[in-house]
């Protein structure tokens, strides 16, 4: 079981690799932890199948940064209430991962944070087709997770994939997954 107060000394003090927003739209993700039966778990969203990007994928909730944004952790935030119905007074943002970029055109923020267990959500339909939860230690397995070559505008980029059950995690959301995995591996 990670220790939260560890894990959150340990993302104030790692070094953050940051990338230059640029052109891309700032964005970010709530990585949802929570316990249950003594346990670390994950909550992961499946997005509906009709949205322009990433329909029908698992991901962390989360998405751009409005205008009335203060700053990124509030972007984290608010989609996560917006998305599944958590309020977001009931959310303890314990830190941020790495910058990442999506290949639609995003910068992603990726904050850790702590939710109340997830019995009761209120989803919302027109994104989220349904939510899972996963046990984080079930992620430490590496026979559950493999890396494929994949081309995209003329270059080769490396894709993290994750199996749980019948559910494909891919992508940026494997990647903030495999990150999360290796900066609490000693917390445990």
């Amino acid at each position: 079981m990670l220790d939260r107060n560890r894990l959150t000394s340990h993302l104030q003090l790692f070094p953050r690799q940051t990338i230059p927003v640029g052109t891309l739209r700032p964005a970010a993700v709530l990585v949802p932890l929570f316990q249950r039966n003594g346990n670390d778990h994950l909550l992961f969203t499946e997005r509906t199948a009709h949205l322009e990007h990433h329909a029908g994928e698992i991901s962390f909730p989360g998405g751009g940064q409005d205008a009335n944004d203060q700053n990124l952790s509030i972007t984290a935030l608010r989609e996560t209430e917006e998305e599944l119905g958590i309020p977001r007074n009931q959310i303890e943002i314990l830190g941020r991962l790495d910058d990442f970029y999506s290949i639609h055109g995003y910068h992603v923020i990726p904050y850790i944070g702590v939710i109340p267990s997830p019995d009761n959500l209120k989803h919302d339909p027109f994104e989220i087709a349904g939510t899972f939860e996963a046990p984080l230690d079930y992620f430490r397995n590496p026979a559950i997770h493999r890396i494929e070559d994949w081309q995209h505008r003329g270059r080769i980029h490396l894709v993290d994939f994750y199996q749980f059950e019948e559910h494909v995690i891919w992508g940026l959301t494997a990647a903030i997954l495999r990150q999360l995995l290796e900066e609490t591996a000693d917390l445990c």
